[in-house]
């Protein structure tokens, strides 16, 4: 009897030993499975991390229709969903596990002819949609007193801007685009660039940061304008988003 107490006494004794254990066990991994996610948040908030998840496909800050009758609602459709949609999943597809995708687009251009093809042509196609559709607005918005003179003073006149800025994209040969930029020392210029080259990039002739950016490329403006391309110029006229053209002028003189 005694002995069988004494047995029942150490099965106890062992039972809870085990519980203890498996408990401690327990809280253990709990602690360290909390500090591999804190240290995993850490890791994906610091700023180089950041940036492999800054490139998005945004929405237009407009409906199809909504440039007509300057430009057609269909042009619009394909424009954005197919071609823009495509340089972009092309570039994420790019630059997808390499360092290229923890850098930022403006050190990727800077850079670009040191990279792949796939990156220059789909980044700049992916980065320049952005501006364009972002430099637009239904009916047009119109500049600041203070634009304008800052405007009238580089180019002489609206007119003279104007004129360049459509000689810019009428003598683009090809696909291209063209852009007015400020470059490092303040100055206004217009220039223009073949397939989807920028002015950031480190292989165009004048470099500098884009405000407006006009695309020609004939998936731009064929549906409507077939080869008239002075048309679809003429008719972007009435479309610019000046407002903001000059809020990119401000940011890039401040970074300056």
């Amino acid at each position: 009897m005694l002995l069988r107490n004494s047995l029942n006494k150490n099965n106890m004794n062992t039972m809870m030993m085990a519980l203890l254990i498996v408990v401690n066990l327990s809280q253990l991994t709990n602690e360290q499975n909390n500090r591999t996610s804190n240290l995993k948040m850490s890791i994906m908030e610091t700023k180089e991390n950041k940036r492999a998840t800054e490139f998005e496909f945004k929405s237009l800050p407009y409906s199809y229709d909504a440039l007509e009758p300057f430009i057609d609602k269909m042009t619009m459709e394909i424009h954005y969903s197919r071609h823009h949609k495509a340089y972009f999943d092309n570039f994420i597809k790019a630059i997808s596990g390499t360092p290229i995708e923890q850098m930022s687009i403006r050190e990727i251009f800077a850079g670009v002819s040191k990279f792949p093809a796939a990156v220059r042509n789909n980044g700049g196609g992916y980065f320049n949609h952005e501006l364009y559709w972002d430099n637009m607005a239904p009916n047009g918005i119109g500049m600041s007193e203070k634009f304008k003179t800052l405007l009238i003073t580089h180019f002489g006149s609206l007119e003279k801007l104007k004129e360049d800025f459509t000689n810019a994209g009428m003598t683009r040969f090809g696909s291209g685009w063209a852009w007015l930029s400020v470059d490092d020392n303040g100055n206004l210029f217009i220039s223009s660039t073949p397939n989807q080259d920028n002015p950031l990039m480190d292989v165009a002739e004048k470099r500098g940061t884009p405000l407006l950016a006009m695309d020609v490329w004939e998936h731009a403006y064929y549906l409507k304008y077939q080869n008239k391309r002075v048309d679809y110029i003429n008719a972007f006229w009435n479309i610019i988003n000046w407002k903001v053209v000059e809020e990119r002028y401000e940011k890039a003189v401040i970074k300056k």
